[in-house]
């Protein structure tokens, strides 16, 4: 019981990681798509709000962030992932840009990842 309280009061006592770390927003994120089967790669910058068809899949981007001290750094986006004939969702969730494998999409043929966020 004694422990359950410290842990607690320990990460109360932390702060939070949005607190810690101010991110801005991009208009645009920068996305790379691998179709692995024949080994082809295609990169596409999806304006927030729009979606954008790579290979066999439509991806949407809701949102990209990244950190206001290091702009070409840790982006983040949400993307939904879907497929154009019947509009299966394969991914809906944030991606990390230096680690994509830490939420991907699961797809036998394709990868889509985050580069970073355009301000442009």
């Amino acid at each position: 019981m004694r422990f359950a309280a410290a842990a607690v009061a320990c990460a109360l006592a932390m702060p939070a990681w949005g607190q810690e770390r101010s991110a801005a927003q991009g208009s645009a994120a920068v996305l790379r798509a691998l179709d692995k089967v024949n080994g082809h790669t295609m990169d596409a910058e999806v304006a927030i709000g729009a979606s954008s068809e790579m290979f066999g899949l439509m991806v949407t981007v809701s949102d990209c962030r990244f950190p206001k001290e290091n702009p070409t750094g840790d982006a983040f986006a949400f993307l939904t992932v879907r497929d154009p004939g019947d509009g299966a969702t394969h991914f809906q969730g944030w991606m990390v840009a230096s680690s994509p494998a830490l939420n991907a999409l699961d797809h036998n043929r394709y990868d889509v990842w985050v580069m970073r966020c355009s301000s442009s």
